[in-house]
């Protein structure tokens, strides 16, 4: 180690000193980058998406976000142009402002740092809201008229407290048992077709979408064209990276890709760049960039025409409406986390997985996909519940019945489903930094409330 530093002194020293003072700042310069296309990526979302305030988006969704950025974020100002549907905001005067543009049925696209150039999709649609679908429950909103126990309002009403995190901050929960729903219940800004950003419940979704797509390919390499035979990558499998089991280098736990979410980095740039350092199949490590790399090896098996309409094949059958898949500026769905949906519509999801695939009485998914996505197979995490494919796994450990499986994601989001109950649990949360809400337990007096 001694040897290493005085390598990297002597290195250092050799650098003229005009180089390292002006080496300095561009660390910070590039983390301001990335936090002015924070701010315009969510306000873009969150605006055009969600029909969200400004001031809403400051007080929940950029409300105790990354420490990396939470001081710089507030410091940066957002120029809004809802003509255009666009946001963007400055962070370095010798630099184009970072920006973001909204598009109908695609969400918002981050354009790279320094880009002058509008995005290549842009549209005329004006954003709007989308009103109450006419169609009776779970295809449409009619027919939704929960009256819970006082025992269950009693549970759900103590979600939007401290009793299951301290810190916490729910902002919707929805209750569904045997296809009805019995609670529902949102916090001050929120409501049925008002979305946020589901993060890593998106991670479920890509599970599910591939499933639809492209289930045939789960065993085979993964359709990655920059892994090309005789590259060790190409050994990776769709199953592989659907499982967090590539072997791929991370740099940190769940590989943080905040040059792809904030700084208009893309897919095919970045996630499909990182080095082998396990054999395939051999090690579990949480990254974002396996789920990327998942959908981006769809793109490349199924071809342009159906990729592009893969958000539809899921979302359109099921009456989620008010949900939206936002890709990079090359077009690669971003579906680790890049999804807006609402608790209403995640509801719709959660009662698809817990029925098989089945919807309407229509099988939708290949039987046996849900079980690939609710099994474990390979190596798992060291501790807290399990994991399939997407599929965080839960059970009497975590004190809910065998088979109970969750998608969840940042800030606290949750979509739980507990088989042998017939029950769904959403929980939508923008929880600040540390705070974390204790799904099982919460999950585990819902479910003790009911019949």
């Amino acid at each position: 180690m001694q040897i290493l530093k005085a390598a990297g002194l002597a290195l250092l020293a050799s650098v003229p000193a005009s180089a390292q003072i002006v080496a300095q700042p561009s660390a910070g310069t590039y983390q301001r980058a990335v936090a002015a296309g924070y701010k315009a990526a969510l306000y873009c979302s969150g605006i055009f998406n969600a029909g969200r305030t400004p001031e809403q988006i400051d007080a929940d969704e950029l409300a105790g976000i990354y420490p990396d950025y939470e001081k710089i974020v507030p410091t940066l100002t957002a120029n809004v142009d809802r003509t255009r549907q666009s946001v963007s905001v400055g962070f370095d005067p010798k630099l184009p402002p970072r920006r973001a543009e909204w598009t109908s049925g695609h969400g918002c696209v981050t354009l790279p740092i320094g880009s002058t150039a509008p995005s290549s999709h842009k549209s005329t649609a004006t954003p709007s809201i989308r009103a109450a679908d006419p169609r009776r429950w779970p295809q449409g909103d009619a027919g939704i008229a929960p009256r819970p126990s006082p025992t269950l309002a009693g549970a759900v009403g103590k979600a939007f407290g401290t009793t299951y995190g301290v810190g916490t901050k729910t902002v919707g929960v929805i209750v569904v048992k045997d296809g009805k729903v019995l609670a529902e219940q949102y916090g001050r800004g929120f409501g049925p077709f008002v979305s946020n950003r589901t993060w890593s419940v998106g991670k479920s979704i890509a599970g599910t979408l591939i499933g639809l797509n492209n289930a045939a390919a789960l065993k085979a390499p993964a359709a990655v064209p920059q892994w090309k035979a005789g590259d060790p990558r190409h050994a990776i499998t769709l199953d592989n990276l659907l499982r967090m089991g590539s072997g791929l280098h991370s740099d940190t736990a769940g590989n943080r890709t905040d040059a792809i979410y904030f700084g208009g980095t893309t897919v095919d740039e970045q996630a499909v760049s990182w080095p082998l350092e396990a054999l395939p199949g051999t090690r579990f490590r949480y990254a974002n960039n396996d789920i990327l790399l998942a959908v981006y090896a769809t793109r490349n098996a199924i071809g342009e025409a159906r990729y592009r309409a893969l958000p539809g094949s899921l979302f359109g059958p099921l009456g989620m409406a008010h949900t939206v898949a936002e890709t990079d500026w090359h077009g690669n769905y971003i579906l680790s986390s890049q999804v807006w949906s609402t608790a209403r519509d995640l509801a719709r999801l959660g009662l698809f997985w817990s029925q098989d695939g089945v919807w309407q009485g229509k099988r939708l998914l290949p039987a046996g996909w849900m079980r690939t996505m609710t099994t474990p197979s390979g190596p798992q995490p060291l501790s807290g519940p399990g994991y399939g494919a997407t599929m965080w796994l839960f059970g009497p450990k975590q004190g809910l019945p065998e088979g109970s499986y969750a998608a969840q994601g940042n800030r606290g989001q949750y979509v739980m489903v507990i088989p042998s109950r017939h029950l769904v649990v959403v929980r939508r949360g923008e929880d600040p930094g540390a705070a974390r809400f204790d799904i099982a337990r919460f999950a585990a007096e819902v479910a003790a409330a009911l019949p």
